[in-house]
């Protein structure tokens, strides 16, 4: 999967004549698999071979593989976690995490416009440990306010299987964690990325209707922009219904099975020619 260290790798496969299989999980293929590619056996893709170039013969669309706790929770699952994680069960939740090392200005557009959400619902901001004294001094303690520096695994599986709406950068596992749960979600990429490709991951489900995708630059520009359209989902059941739906169908709960299906075929192959 990608990274400079695979190159070589993959080379001294060819030159030993090992079957080479790879993965893609960004919609944006990695310079490293580029090179590599047309000496694969298989080759198996996070987002639908359309945003690909490669040869149908070799490549599948298998998503990405992810924990089994992302899957669709009923209305009494989603009450009870969220009762488990201090909120009240009868409000909608909105949970905000701009990835591991988390997002200043997704922070701040939060911050800015945290009184008028909790009118709407509860919110949970997970900021990323950079900014999280500078916010929980500025933002007091509220109702159906919880602000959190980090979320191991587990918990924050539990997080967002609690969610009515998620805001998440646009990294292809958490958008496939999300797309399992069928989570009606703001994508906010981050455009400064190695080629762009959280944009090109947010595209995919911009295209299928199955997210809305605020720019990173506007929203700089104006912070108001992502409370409004927090505002429009939490107000709108039936875009949250369609939302969620669209991108449930990009769901693969079976992708760590295909992938090892695909090795375990060009290992076969290579035994047999042995």
């Amino acid at each position: 999967k990608g990274g400079y260290v695979c190159l070589p790798v993959g080379y001294a496969a060819r030159l030993l004549r090992i079957p080479l299989v790879l993965h893609d999980s960004d919609a944006h293929p990695g310079l490293t698999n580029r090179l590599l590619s047309p000496f694969a056996k298989h080759i198996g893709t996070g987002a639908p071979l359309e945003y690909y170039r490669y040869s149908p013969q070799i490549a599948k669309y298998v998503g990405v593989p992810i924990s089994d706790k992302f899957r669709p929770y009923t209305d009494a699952e989603k009450r009870d976690i969220k009762a488990q994680l201090g909120f009240d069960p009868s409000r909608p939740l909105v949970v905000v995490t701009g990835g591991g090392l988390g997002a200043v200005r997704i922070n701040n557009a939060v911050a800015k416009n945290r009184d008028r959400l909790l009118e709407a619902a509860s919110v949970f901001l997970i900021s990323g440990q950079h900014q999280y004294n500078e916010l929980s001094k500025i933002l007091d303690r509220r109702d159906g306010w919880r602000l959190e520096s980090f979320l191991h695994g587990p918990q924050m599986a539990q997080a967002l299987a609690a969610a009515d709406v998620v805001v998440a950068r646009a990294g292809a596992t958490t958008l496939l964690e999300l797309a399992a749960l069928g989570m009606p979600t703001v994508i906010i990429p981050n455009g400064r990325l190695t080629a762009g490709h959280q944009l090109k991951n947010a595209k995919v489900y911009q295209d299928a209707l199955a997210a809305v995708i605020v720019n990173e630059d506007q929203l700089d520009k104006n912070p108001d922009l992502l409370g409004d359209t927090l505002i429009k989902l939490l107000k709108s059941p039936k875009i949250r219904h369609d939302l969620g739906n669209n991108f449930l169908k990009f769901a693969k709960p079976n992708a760590a099975g295909d992938m090892a299906e695909m090795i375990l075929e060009a290992a076969d192959k290579q035994g047999r020619r042995q």
